[in-house]
């Protein structure tokens, strides 16, 4: 996964991170409530005069003062620019909201690729593919619909995905570009103050209430002139030469960086936010050691707990927990556990102690009573004291792989 920029590419934090805009959005909080709960109250309004009125200029112009009202500003460049005759715009994906705006610009339908269907899906604006199950069917019904006289032009996103729309945009999927062999780029910049657009997992509902929330949203909308595939030219190469064109217009990067990457970077942040935000409660799990878990995080801790204290039966089992919770892995647990020994004195008849600064605990018996690998000789050089002791560690260390295998009547392969 390409890592580069990723990090600036979305918002984890709703809320700004300078001292002084928190403030302003401590004291704006009032008004930003009263303003929620009344866009609420015409948001209702406004939804009921779009089904009611017929698709129409003066329907889109109505609609349009009324999200003005809402927060939601559209603004457009290069209007001119605009091909009547192209079935196909390709856009940016900044926010869940972004193809009820360019609907208020000109008519389009955007298809609904995921998500919920029925009365949801056309509340917000989306064109329902009843017949498509999977990516080629959706493929074909969609050239279909382009190929077919009268229809509206399609709006599609090919990141498959939102960002922030400050630093980069997503790698482009080629199967828009199989539609037509012409398209129309539409650049879409969006801004709002004190607060994030979006925020990674949230639901459109949430971000439609954050949007009500805020002073005002404002949509750049600019009009890039049509681009046709040349010949020869894949679809990839087309998705990327119009990349490079939205890019370039808005300031930004191109990248590699896919859905499937946002996803994966998202569980990442998911999986270490809590290790890093790990709070003390004593006396967790009746083990004595801090653990900040549900309940079956906690039962998942204890039974792992209980197959380290198989292998390594002289160590307490807060110690054993209280690395468990860091390190999440038996293996590498019992692997702490042994190195600990070479921070405790090493005697010359090879009993060997663990101790564990952290947990302020040692404990002086033997790390595994049947097995002393004690060096022959007390080495006269510290390089040779060094090298007993590693000699020791790895002795212990395969013993206790050897008794945690046999125990579980695991296969060596499945222990790596």
């Amino acid at each position: 996964m390409e890592t580069r920029g990723i990090e600036d590419m979305f918002d984890f934090r709703r809320f700004p991170k300078d001292g002084l805009a928190l403030l302003l959005l401590l004291i704006y909080s009032p008004v930003g409530l009263f303003l929620m709960l009344l866009r609420i109250f015409i948001g209702v309004h406004v939804f009921l005069v779009s089904c009611a009125l017929p698709e129409s200029f003066v329907r889109r112009f109505i609609v349009r003062i009324m999200c003005s009202v809402l927060g939601m500003h559209v603004r457009q460049n290069n209007p001119r620019s605009r091909d009547r005759n192209t079935k196909l715009y390709i856009c940016n994906h900044v926010t869940e909201f972004d193809h009820n705006i360019i609907s208020l610009l000109t008519p389009c339908n955007t298809p609904q690729l995921e998500g919920s269907t029925g009365f949801v899906c056309w509340a917000r604006g989306f064109m329902e593919m009843y017949a498509a199950s999977g990516q080629g069917a959706l493929g074909e019904s969609l050239q279909r619909y382009c190929s077919t006289d009268g229809t509206q032009p399609l709006l599609l996103f090919p990141e498959e995905d939102t960002s922030n729309g400050r630093a980069c945009l997503l790698k482009f999927s080629s199967w828009p570009f199989s539609l037509t062999d012409s398209i129309q780029p539409v650049a879409l910049r969006v801004t709002r103050p004190l607060l994030a657009l979006s925020t990674p997992e949230a639901s459109w509902l949430t971000e439609l209430l954050w949007t009500f929330f805020a002073p005002c949203t404002v949509y750049h909308v600019s009009w890039l002139p049509p681009v046709s595939r040349q010949d020869g030219e894949s679809m990839q190469e087309f998705a990327n030469k119009v990349q490079e064109l939205l890019a370039c217009e808005l300031g930004l990067v191109s990248t590699q960086i896919t859905k499937a990457d946002k996803a994966e970077h998202i569980k990442r942040k998911r999986h270490t936010a809590p290790q890093t935000s790990t709070s003390v409660r004593p006396g967790s799990l009746s083990l004595g050691f801090m653990v900040q878990s549900s309940g079956t995080e906690e039962h998942r801790i204890i039974k792992m707990a209980q197959q380290v204290k198989d292998v390594l039966p002289d160590v307490p089992l807060n110690v054993i927990a209280r690395d468990l919770v860091k390190t999440n892995c038996i293996d590498a647990t019992i692997t702490n556990l042994l190195e600990n020994s070479e921070d405790s004195p090493v005697e010359a008849g090879g009993a060997s102690t663990f101790g564990s600064s952290r947990s302020s605990s040692t404990f002086s018996s033997g790390a595994v009573p049947t097995v002393k690998p004690a060096a022959k000789s007390f080495g006269k050089s510290p390089a040779d004291r060094h090298l007993s002791l590693q000699e020791r560690k790895e002795a212990l260390y395969n013993f206790a792989r050897r008794r945690y295998i046999e125990k579980h009547g695991l296969d060596r392969e499945d222990s790596h």
